[in-house]
């Protein structure tokens, strides 16, 4: 079997395990029916997701023109506390920006290799978790717009990680926290802005991830350098596909790329 297309990050289903799913523009594969199938996958060429052409990508599926111009590449993408559309001040895309900022925000304590904070739409719980191969996560606060949410993350940052170890997180060398403990601890540094909107009666989120096999070593495929590779799939986490060998394929960071992909190449 066949599939060939533009990759986006996989959508994914809560379910126990995640279900995972790479959709293409007239197909789709359901990943985790793939386990423990040979795979080949072969790149072809570049597809930038904005204007479409065979340019080369420069990050989050854009080409170099297009990072700089689209709102779905701006600074407070990355970085909330820079949104500016509760002040009704333009980025790039004022309609775009008041239609993502204007909207529910959760900020989050998620653990993948460490217990980190973060943000997100609230439109994209649990997703964001899974994309992150958190474990378990929990919401710490519930604010009306993206802004609120950033300085909050900015707060607590300061005292606790916002970064995952990547390697960590797909060689599972975790271990469960208290998440619902150490929300409690943090509370004392929410904002004053944001502290009325914390979430005091929640528990903890649980996700199990599709792996048969986690890798002892790892080994990143970049489809740039190495644009055919065959391998037997063991396993599913965050956004990476996982294999026997050791070789990791993040599919986020390949996003813009045209594969083809062969099951029992």
């Amino acid at each position: 079997m066949q599939y060939q297309g533009v990759l986006t990050k996989m959508q994914t289903e809560l379910d126990n395990p995640i279900q995972y799913y790479l959709v293409f523009e007239n197909d789709f594969i359901h990943v985790n029916q793939l386990l423990d199938k040979e795979i080949r996958i072969e790149f072809l060429k570049y597809q930038c997701l904005a204007c479409g052409k065979n340019k080369k990508i420069y990050r989050q599926g854009f080409c170099y023109d297009d990072f700089y111009k689209v709102p779905q590449a701006a600074d407070w993408i990355m970085r909330p506390e820079l949104s500016k559309a509760h002040l009704d001040e333009e980025d790039r895309d004022l309609e775009y920006e008041k239609r993502v900022q204007l909207q529910p925000h959760i900020v989050y304590l998620a653990n993948s290799s460490n217990v980190k904070v973060g943000v997100t739409r609230k439109t994209q719980v649990p997703t964001r978790w899974i994309d992150q191969g958190a474990h378990e996560a929990i919401e710490i606060v519930e604010v009306p717009n993206r802004y609120l949410a950033g300085i909050t993350e900015v707060a607590l940052k300061e005292h606790i990680a916002d970064k995952t170890n990547w390697r960590k997180m797909l060689k599972n060398e975790i271990e469960d926290e208290d998440l619902v403990a150490q929300r409690d601890a943090l509370k004392q540094y929410i904002p004053e802005e944001a502290l009325e909107y914390y979430i005091a009666s929640n528990s903890e989120t649980n996700i199990e991830f599709p792996v048969l096999q986690y890798p002892t070593k790892l080994k990143s495929l970049n489809l740039e350098k190495t644009p055919e590779y065959q391998g037997m799939l063991k396993g599913i986490k965050g956004q990476y596909l996982l294999f026997e060998d050791g070789t990791v394929f993040n599919v986020r960071n390949s996003e813009g790329y045209v594969v083809s992909i062969t099951v029992g190449a």
